[in-house]
């Protein structure tokens, strides 16, 4: 069969007799971005076409089945082909060499494709099942799991709930993704928030999705910000067998400076030195005994951690809970390099039945009080400036300064009168009220199951990544800072294909540098060794760089 022309191939599927295309390898020369095979054995590993093929079983007769759809989502993403519109800028012969394959699936195809996955309605059991393959994977990676929300702005004409957007500094129409991150930074799960509820209202479904991946016996530490700040919630964390780790929120008494300690330890390969205050701390009335580890900034400033592990090192948890920024850096590759932001389609949805969200008009009348506090702050300063420069010759008496000030003093009892009545009408307006009573366009929300659907494909991409990064690790001095733009680069780069003694022969191009090249090279070398077949096919992969 000629492997740049897959004619018969394309009649057998469209006369129902096979499911998916096999690939077929054309050799040939500087392929262009060929590199990125070398994500394939980590893909492979990760359980991610075992776990489709369980939970989707197959997408009907096709050239492009569910394991070509699978795989072409996965390397689109890393290649960085962050839309299927993207794909227009690319010649389908050229990536279709990658799948081994004459062409690559266009746009049209690729869009059919991800709507024929969807209609499953399955992409959440997609996501948890290879959530729990990762655990089986990576099970020492689980003691402290990061959480936080991603709050997706809306651009669009549709009506949906606001959130604030930190990065922003505004309230937007938006949608909260609160993802799960282990202590290395890796992502987890991801779930969605109906109409953008806060972390104390999320925690109890996120440690449910943690319980049911990690059993019922396991302790797991979860760290999250003062989004999720609640010490009766926290109460019930620890009853079902959480640990947290989180900063402190509200008013607290500083810690004497002299009362801090030098605190030095090696952590994770890095030297970490803080200094610390640490000490037990009781919430709810006495009810609720936790350990309180604050750390001295070089300029004075106190940080207050609130956790409740009485077995680890202070400076141990200090670091984990500002690790937490690993999760936040993850939120701004993935936003920059992956699109993690971008629509998948313009569907709604609409929104849950019995949510509530926070009332409007409650919303309107304290917009209307502060524009009425600060309008009784100018007169009053106005009022103050004129006592000041009253001379005591002329109006000696208190009397007599507000006779001749009387409509200042008129003004300032008007607004009081106005801010009283506006508080009443505030206080006896519900802080929440059902969607189905909001006024205007109906409240939807963005539909779901594609956006959960390329989450899971990027969340994977990722993954891989970082499981090439580990491998690179030991053969790279400046893994950390460089680590992953250098598999990047590789995952880019051009490299030979070629099909010997049951073989996939891919040699990458020279890099950038000789050490470079070596750090590749060994790469290569624990890939290879991996001995794993492409998909589909019984070609076992190898991979070397080009002297």
């Amino acid at each position: 069969m000629d492997p740049e022309h897959r004619l018969i191939d394309r009649l057998l599927a469209r006369l129902g007799k096979i499911d998916d295309a096999d690939p077929i390898f054309t050799p040939g020369r500087r392929i262009p971005r060929a590199g990125v095979l070398l994500a394939v054995p980590a893909l492979i590993e990760s359980g991610v076409f075992s776990v489709a093929e369980e939970v989707y079983g197959h997408i009907g007769p096709a050239f492009y089945g569910l394991r070509t759809t699978m795989l072409a989502l996965l390397l689109l993403a890393l290649l960085r082909i962050k839309r299927p519109e993207a794909l227009k800028e690319h010649a389908p012969p050229d990536l279709g060499r990658l799948l081994g394959l004459d062409r690559a699936p266009e746009v049209k195809t690729l869009r059919r494709k991800l709507t024929r996955l969807a209609e499953h309605g399955k992409a959440e059991v997609f996501g948890r099942n290879l959530a729990k393959l990762r655990v089986t994977q990576r099970g020492k990676a689980l003691g402290f799991l990061y959480m936080d929300g991603h709050v997706r702005v809306y651009h669009g004409r549709r009506r949906l709930s606001k959130a604030h957007v930190t990065r922003m500094r505004l309230s937007l129409p938006a949608t909260t993704d609160y993802w799960v991150n282990d202590q290395s930074g890796d992502p987890l799960f991801v779930v969605t928030a109906e109409l953008n509820a806060g972390l104390v209202k999320m925690l109890p479904v996120l440690l449910a999705g943690i319980r049911r991946l990690v059993g019922k016996r396991r302790r797991v530490t979860v760290v999250f910000d003062r989004g999720g700040w609640s010490p009766k919630l926290f109460a019930r964390i620890i009853k079902a067998r959480f640990d947290i780790l989180t900063y402190r929120k509200g008013h607290w008494v500083k810690v004497p400076s002299s009362r801090f300690v030098r605190c030095v330890k090696r952590i994770d390969g890095r030297r970490v030195a803080y200094d610390l205050n640490d000490r037990n701390i009781r919430l709810l009335k006495g009810k609720l005994r936790l350990r309180q580890i604050t750390r001295l900034g070089k300029d004075g400033h106190q940080t207050p951690i609130v956790t409740s592990r009485l077995d680890l090192p202070a400076v141990v948890l200090a670091y984990r809970m500002f690790e937490r920024w690993r999760q936040e850096n993850f939120f701004k590759y993935l936003r920059e390099e992956f699109a993690l932001d971008a629509l998948v389609d313009y569907g709604v949805e609409p929104a849950k039945e019995g949510q509530a969200v926070p009332n409007p008009e409650r919303r309107k009348l304290d917009k209307k009080l502060a524009a009425m506090h600060s309008d009784l702050k100018a007169v009053q300063a106005l009022y103050g400036k004129a006592a000041a420069a009253n001379k005591e010759g002329r109006r000696p008496s208190m009397r007599g300064f507000k006779i001749a000030h009387g409509k200042l003093g008129q003004g300032i009892r008007k607004i009081q009168e106005r801010i009283a009545s506006l508080k009443q009408r505030r206080d006896a307006a519900p802080n929440r009220v059902p969607v189905s009573e909001l006024a205007g366009a109906p409240l939807v929300r963005l539909s779901r199951e594609r956006k959960h659907l390329t989450n899971c494909i990027k969340m994977v991409a990722y993954q891989a990544e970082s499981d090439l990064l580990a491998l690179l690790r030991p053969h790279y001095k400046r893994a950390d800072e460089e680590g992953r733009t250098l598999v990047t680069t590789a995952l880019q780069s051009a490299a030979d294909i070629a099909v010997r003694d049951g073989e996939l022969r891919v040699t990458l191009a020279p890099l950038s540098s000789p050490h470079r090249s070596r750090a590749v090279t060994a790469l290569c070398g624990h890939l290879t060794r991996m001995d794993i077949q492409f998909p589909g096919s019984k070609l076992r992969m190898n991979f070397r760089v080009a002297s």
